[in-house]
């Protein structure tokens, strides 16, 4: 399922839907009550459906709540009879709290329970204090809920993405140890096995120099043994020796792996090897931050990562899917990233594609 169907279909936001569409019920369908009231609904609902939508536009989120506000305290107006209206004000705190400092949602729930107080008395409800304090203490009830179900998710997605990068970064120790293992056999057997082997051929060549035994085909026989043993040794050696590099791909899938949105797409060419693991630790945490800014600052569903070799330098491109404003701020995470290239004494650029979005830039020697 396509990820923005996926948010559509939480259980929080079914059960706004259903809320909802009970309060709409609740005001009939008599034909005395106009069309005004269904306007209102619609509207109030159909920014509730597009929060997932625009959520990552900067300034609508908020600007739909208060339009949400003005549109239920309206419904509150023209339908006081059937007293429903006000619970959609308690959704409304509550999907505040799920987005704002509890300051700025006491705020928010203090001006709209002023504002149904004023409207209930407008309309000439009795004893609309009672009515603003039981609604009030729903919303409380829910700002609460609410703020408590949005921590348990920020630990809960802390946890995964610190769990995310231990395991990346035991899959480059992991590496890292390997190749340190396969280096210390190779020395090994060229040390030891390779100088006792030589000192073998050496004398197998002194005993074949004497008249009595070079006729002995079994002095020959050993000669190209030893000689023949001494050349797979070198090339054991050898093979341990040459290494693919360590397993950025298994490490980069693993840091992704925790975040819904965005998918990784990884492009790591065959000759962009990394022996160096404080190298391979600095590409880690590019695409990290990459992955964290993409999540949580644009609607962007794919973040495109290549790794290619360029001369004696590392080609590293990273580009997202989604739009941002024209003008481009650098914050704490892309200066991180520079600081960290720049300690690889390579360079990051930082520039925006024609359709907006973010496209990184970085080259480190190797």
């Amino acid at each position: 399922m396509h990820p923005t169907l996926r948010e559509f279909f939480e259980p929080l936001n079914i059960a706004g839907l259903i809320t909802m569409a009970a309060v709409a019920l609740s005001f009939g369908f008599d034909a005395d009550g106009g069309t005004l009231r269904w306007w209102l609904m619609g509207g109030f609902a159909a920014l509730f459906i597009a929060h997932d939508w625009i959520k990552t536009r900067p300034g609508l989120p908020d600007a739909a709540l208060y339009v949400q506000a003005a549109l239920a305290l309206w419904l509150v107006y023209i339908e006081p009879r059937a007293g429903t209206a006000p619970v959609l004000l308690v959704m409304l705190v509550a999907h505040a709290a799920m987005r704002w400092r509890p300051a700025v949602v006491l705020a928010f729930g203090l001006a709209i329970n002023v504002g149904l107080y004023l409207t209930l008395e407008a309309v000439g409800v009795k004893r609309q204090w009672l009515i603003v304090v039981i609604y009030a203490s729903f919303q409380a009830f829910s700002a609460l809920v609410a703020y408590y179900a949005r921590n348990a998710e920020r630990t809960r997605d802390a946890l995964a993405l610190v769990n995310a990068d231990l395991l990346a970064t035991r899959a480059l120790l992991a590496d890292s140890a390997r190749d340190a293992e396969r280096l210390r056999v190779a020395r090994e057997l060229h040390d030891v096995a390779g100088h006792k082997l030589t000192a073998m051929k050496l004398n197998l060549r002194a005993l074949a120099g004497d008249p009595a035994l070079a006729a002995r085909s079994e002095v020959r026989i050993a000669q190209q043994l030893s000689s023949e043993l001494l050349d797979d040794i070198r090339s054991v050696v050898q093979a341990l020796r040459d290494t693919r590099g360590l397993d950025l791909h298994t490490a980069l899938r693993a840091l992704a792996a925790p975040l819904p949105r965005p998918t990784l797409a990884l492009d790591i060419a065959a000759d962009a090897t990394v022996t160096d693991p404080a190298l391979a630790e600095t590409l880690l945490r590019v695409v990290q931050e990459a992955l964290t800014n993409t999540a949580r600052h644009t609607d962007a569903d794919t973040l495109h990562v290549r790794l290619a070799r360029e001369g004696e330098a590392l080609l590293l491109r990273i580009e997202d899917n989604g739009q941002r404003a024209a003008r481009l701020r650098e914050g704490n995470g892309l200066s991180g990233m520079r600081e960290r290239i720049a300690a690889a004494h390579g360079r990051l650029d930082i520039d925006l594609t024609p359709h907006g979005a973010l496209r990184l830039t970085a080259r480190i020697p190797a």
